[in-house]
């Protein structure tokens, strides 16, 4: 086991030097969300809300939301600032019968060992411990938040248990509680016999995970079977390709309305000349059809029938209106 805290009891005028260790561990069987096509990690990125970049792990700072929809930013030096007398020392308050503590209040449990040459003054307060039949409440800081703890004794070991705050106990509030609900004495005591038929020492070890021995079982059939799936290699993301691309894009949008003029080349300056090159052809075609054009529709009509070959001339006259449009436009 690797101890997490390292610090000291404070017993009256004794400090005893301690370690701290998880005394649980969770045994679920863990899943990670992959690409069920190739097996693929599924990946989260830290991305900001207001201008939807990717925000670095040293940048996030801790925020608390009022009331208001305002935050308030505090950083590490903000919480190193803060008055936890304890940061270092389990403080020991009073000495109190462990009946009196709700299991409710029980958070989670820790071992403590003796560090150095503090093994006697340990034994010390665990013997004394034992034989008073009495627990310890302290006070511990832990991960930037303080707890009370009970100090108790198990195996030989000074065992912790943190504790929730009194106002962290939430009160039920139930309909049932406020109605006059009554029951039979013969339903009690019938009740009460199966509670004495049922009745046994409680050996923790009699006892399963029945779904974590199935889910073990249907992954060792499924990898017997073959139904693995080789993990793709997968390069480490800096983010530099990310900040690339977005460069990328946002340079196509701006040269895309005109922002990036200045960006384009000679090949964009000659191509206004291109085109003003190709809309002069028509402007000189409708200079000579012009009169042509404004002659009375009897006439025009006569001279469609005795000549067809003008009439492409008279098509370029009909279409002069569309032309002096483009040329506006361009």
């Amino acid at each position: 086991m690797r101890s997490i805290w390292r610090g000291a009891v404070s017993f009256g005028l004794v400090s005893i030097g301690v370690k701290l260790y998880s005394a649980t561990e969770d045994k679920d069987i863990r899943f990670h969300q992959v690409h069920a096509a190739d097996g693929g990690r599924v990946k989260y990125k830290r991305v900001c809300s207001v201008d939807g970049e990717e925000v670095e792990y040293a940048d996030i700072a801790k925020g608390y939301e009022l009331p208001s929809g305002e935050v308030v930013i505090l950083t590490d030096a903000d919480f190193d600032e803060l008055p936890l007398t304890t940061r270092r020392e389990i403080e020991v308050l009073e000495f109190v019968d462990q009946a009196e503590i709700d299991p409710i209040m029980f958070e989670k449990t820790y071992y403590l060992e003796p560090d150095g040459a503090a093994a006697r003054p340990y034994v010390l307060l665990r013997d004394a411990l034992e034989n008073a039949g009495q627990v310890a409440i302290t006070k511990i800081a832990l991960r930037q938040r303080e707890s009370l703890a009970a100090l108790r004794v198990r195996d030989g070991i000074l065992v912790m248990h943190t504790m929730r705050w009194p106002d962290e106990i939430r009160r039920p509030d139930f309909a049932f509680l406020d109605e006059d609900i009554s029951v039979r004495p013969q339903e009690l005591k019938m009740a009460e016999a199966l509670i004495g038929s049922m009745t046994a020492s409680f050996d923790p070890g009699e006892f399963t995970d029945e779904y974590r021995e199935a889910m073990t079982a249907l992954l060792e059939a499924k990898q017997s079977g073959g139904e693995v799936t080789q993990a793709p290699e997968t390069a480490e993301d800096d983010g530099a390709s990310v900040v690339d691309l977005m460069s990328a894009l946002r340079r196509s949008v701006e040269r895309a309305r005109g922002g990036a003029a200045d960006d384009s080349g000679d090949d964009d300056a000659e191509a206004p000349k291109k085109t003003a090159t190709r809309k002069a052809a028509p402007k000189k075609a409708d200079s000579e059809d012009e009169a042509p054009a404004k002659k009375a529709p009897a006439k025009k009509a006569a001279a469609k029938k005795a000549a067809p070959a003008k009439k492409t001339s008279a098509s370029a006259a009909g279409d002069k209106p569309p032309a002096k449009r483009a040329r506006r436009s361009a």
